[in-house]
């Protein structure tokens, strides 16, 4: 648990009523021996042979076995860390991942053994949509089950509250650090990135997926499209140049005949080169940190592919930790318990702040949000819900 720099904590807590954050990530294997066990954590109950894992290990033992991704999350932890003590916020931060340790349940245990009743979760996913909200969800109500069996035995109550922070996607911190990264990214290419073609890039996803996302308010295609055409306006005004750009997809994965979305960045490079396009950058606009998906689908196989092409292509950073996605999260923090304290005391609650055309999402899921399938719930509870079923 991290904890404030300062030796006294101020009296009055700026994120009342919480007693604690949760960084929630997805998790990867530190070594070559973790891959395989990470790997059935990623696809537990999808009846996925070892074969078919085996291959996906290939690409972690590409990088030694270690995932980048933890390396991201320590890094950002301590982001937050600073920023949190820079506002005088002292409320501890813990850290926990879905599918490798420190686990969700190995997180809340230790918030809840140094005294934290109501915790406050940022999940590493800006976007909503199963994999990106209700996955998560799912995974800290079994923790909460987890935490109560230990505490009181099976079926006890949950001994603490989570709740999180609203899907970040059109906020402006993040915004602002994408555009920023956009610019470092033109600046690398031969007389400033002239005619360069700007791909974002984002995790695909199944087609039904995308469609049950958009009982939270707009699909998960359209969230991405529209926090994109500020990300490229803002870059441009910075460039000097106007920016043409198309979104794109990687890291598909599932039987072949289930539809996902498309087009698969490699095929949408070759598409690219057809119509004479001779230089590219890759924006990974669906990706907080550089994970695998990051460092071996687009920094080894796209650019791969652009090579093959004879195309110029440069990758630009994830968000990461640059100042205002660290400063964005932070206010969203703030905002959330501020929303909270103004809930408890009946009055209304100041509207969040966005970029683009889409509403800020809301805080508290609402029932049927984030589904695998529009429709229909799969009877597994998630936390931070209305309704934990639906």
């Amino acid at each position: 648990m991290t904890r404030p720099s300062g030796a006294d904590a101020p009296a009055a807590q700026p994120l009342a009523p919480y007693d604690a954050v949760l960084l929630l990530s997805f998790g990867g294997p530190d070594g070559p021996d973790d891959v395989m066990p990470f790997l059935r954590n990623v696809t537990a109950g999808k009846n996925i042979p070892d074969a078919r894992l085996e291959q996906v290990a290939e690409h972690y033992h590409h990088f030694g076995g270690a995932s980048p991704i933890n390396g991201q999350n320590k890094a950002l932890l301590a982001a937050l860390r600073a920023e949190l003590d820079a506002r005088g916020v002292s409320t501890p931060l813990v850290w926990g991942n879905r599918n490798w340790a420190p686990f969700t349940l190995d997180a809340l245990t230790e918030a809840y053994a140094a005294g934290a009743r109501r915790v406050l979760a940022v999940v590493t996913s800006a976007y909503s949509s199963y994999s990106g909200c209700r996955q998560y969800r799912e995974d800290l109500w079994k923790a909460l089950d987890g935490l109560a069996a230990q505490v009181a035995g099976p079926g006890a109550d949950h001994p603490l509250q989570v709740d999180k922070i609203r899907a970040y996607f059109n906020h402006p911190g993040f915004a602002e650090a994408a555009a920023d990264a956009l610019v470092d990214a033109f600046a690398q290419l031969p007389q400033d990135g002239d005619g360069a073609r700007l791909v974002f890039v984002t995790h695909s996803i199944p087609t039904t997926m995308d469609e049950a996302s958009a009982v939270s308010g707009a699909s998960y295609t359209d969230q991405h499209r529209d926090v994109a055409a500020v990300v490229a306006a803002t870059a441009a005004e910075h460039l000097g140049r106007t920016l043409d750009w198309d979104l794109a997809f990687c890291s598909r994965s599932g039987p072949p005949n289930q539809p996902w979305l498309e087009p698969d960045v490699n095929d949408h490079l070759r598409a690219l080169d057809a119509g004479g396009t001779r230089s590219v950058v890759l924006a990974p606009i669906g990706f907080v940190s550089d994970h695998m998906e990051v460092v071996y689908d687009l920094d080894t196989e796209a650019l791969a592919t652009a090579a093959e092409l004879g195309m110029t292509a440069v990758r630009a950073d994830t968000v990461g930790v640059r100042a205002p996605f660290v400063s964005g999260l932070v206010d969203l923090l703030l905002e959330r318990a501020a929303h909270e304290r103004d809930r408890s005391a009946g009055r209304l609650l100041e509207p969040g702040h966005v970029v683009g055309d889409l509403p800020a999402w809301s805080e508290i899921c609402r029932p049927g949000c984030c589904l695998q399938r529009a429709g229909s719930p799969s009877g597994v509870p998630a936390a931070c819900s209305a309704d934990p079923l639906s």
